[in-house]
């Protein structure tokens, strides 16, 4: 049976998006959206076509294919077929000189095919537009998150353990805890907005793994299944007795994430100065919890935690070596790399119903990356935890 995305949903969505486009571009006329996540929030489905939203007048999303399957999945009021852009381009009477495209999704012979039979003149980019309306949660995308927030404990903090066996690889880990997160209700993909950027689960790392150097923008690095294809993790890395286990990994429902590390200590105790560092980490993502207000500014709360931290802490914090991010969390919602970020120059103030991930973490030499990460709803009384409270390192004697 398929589960629709309830149409006052989208119509809510569609009216928050044009009142934002007319608060921040009071000019505009037209807005064009591609990107298949994009098109899921707007209509529910993510077919191959376009929806062309006029500021005055009905969004139409046109779809190449499968009409058939937009049709059965859902309830946008108005769907068409077409069979090019020359179609939908015959339906559009007056056309605006400047047309708002997704500058950062949108590559250009997609733009060039466009043009060509929408002759408009200049273009202008809606992506901080959708993302400031994606960002702020309705009850009903707060309801998949908990859910998936649900399974992510579940799964990480009470199974996971129960799968670590000595001589098993990286590999072995991670298809096993794909299968698991599926069967439990994952929606079996882990979406980024990163571009050009491919990820199976997460990263499912053993010992220095964890350190290892990745294109990817975040604090942890893994081996990989080979260059080609740097996901899952290593065939060849086999879990021994003393290993730091980490696992970094999204969950999803009903296309929207959570995103959640959880460590484990796997045969025999770590050194205490990894037990500090990894406990040093746990408090710094509690003390920004407990910031996640209503009115809060990101880059404060960022600046805030960071400027309490000594040079001897920050050697080797969100990241290892030269490799660190400058980011304590980010936000989470259809893909798990959302604005707003817990960083410097995002200074928009937070709102109830905002989600974010906070992952403070850091790299040990020959040990791998201590820290932890939960995903938490912005309310008044502070971030609330919805992926469970377990302060990782978990014991697997």
């Amino acid at each position: 049976m398929i589960k629709k995305v309830p149409l006052t949903e989208l119509k809510n969505r569609m009216y928050n998006f044009r009142k934002q486009m007319s608060i921040s571009n009071p000019e505009w006329e037209i807005a064009v959206i591609f990107s298949k996540i994009n098109l899921y929030y707007f209509t529910g489905t993510m077919q191959d076509g376009m929806l062309i939203i006029p500021r005055h007048g009905e969004a139409t999303l046109w779809v190449r294919r499968s009409y058939e399957r937009a049709l059965d999945e859902s309830l946008f009021p108005s769907i068409e077929h077409m069979n090019s852009f020359r179609d939908a381009a015959k339906n559009i009477n007056v056309l605006p000189d400047t047309v708002y495209l997704e500058t950062e999704v949108v590559p250009l012979a997609l733009y060039q095919r466009f043009q060509k039979y929408f002759p408009f003149k200049n273009f202008k980019p809606v992506d901080p537009q959708i993302c400031a309306v994606r960002a702020i949660k309705s009850e009903y995308e707060l309801s998949l998150i908990r859910e998936a927030g649900r399974i992510h404990q579940h799964v990480l903090e009470e199974l996971v353990p129960e799968m670590l066996q000595e001589g098993m690889s990286e590999s072995d880990l991670a298809t096993k805890l794909f299968s698991v997160l599926v069967e439990e209700g994952h929606h079996g993909a882990c979406r980024f907005g990163m571009f050009d950027t491919e990820m199976i689960l997460g990263n499912v790392c053993f010992g220095e793994s964890s350190i290892y150097p990745t294109y990817f923008n975040g604090p942890g690095g893994k081996y990989g299944l080979c260059p080609a294809a740097p996901v899952l993790g290593s065939r060849d890395r086999k879990l021994r007795k003393g290993d730091l286990v980490f696992v970094d990994v999204g969950c999803g429902v009903d296309g929207y994430h959570t995103d959640k590390t959880t460590t484990y200590i796997f045969g025999s105790p770590l050194p205490q100065h990894a037990i500090d560092a990894h406990n040093k980490c746990v408090d710094i993502q509690n003390e920004a919890a407990s910031m996640l207000k209503p009115g809060a500014i990101p880059s404060e709360i960022y600046t805030t935690i960071m400027n309490k931290l000594d040079s001897e802490f920050l050697e080797n914090f969100m990241g290892f070596g030269n490799r660190k991010v400058k980011f304590l969390g980010h936000g989470v919602g259809l893909l798990i790399d959302e604005t707003p970020v817990i960083a410097e120059s995002f200074d928009e103030p937070l709102q109830e119903g905002m989600v974010f991930a906070l992952e403070p973490k850091k790299g040990i030499e020959n040990i791998g990356m201590v820290g932890i990460e939960n995903t938490f709803i912005v309310t008044a009384k502070g971030g609330e935890c919805i992926t469970g409270y377990n302060p990782g390192l978990i014991p697997v004697f």
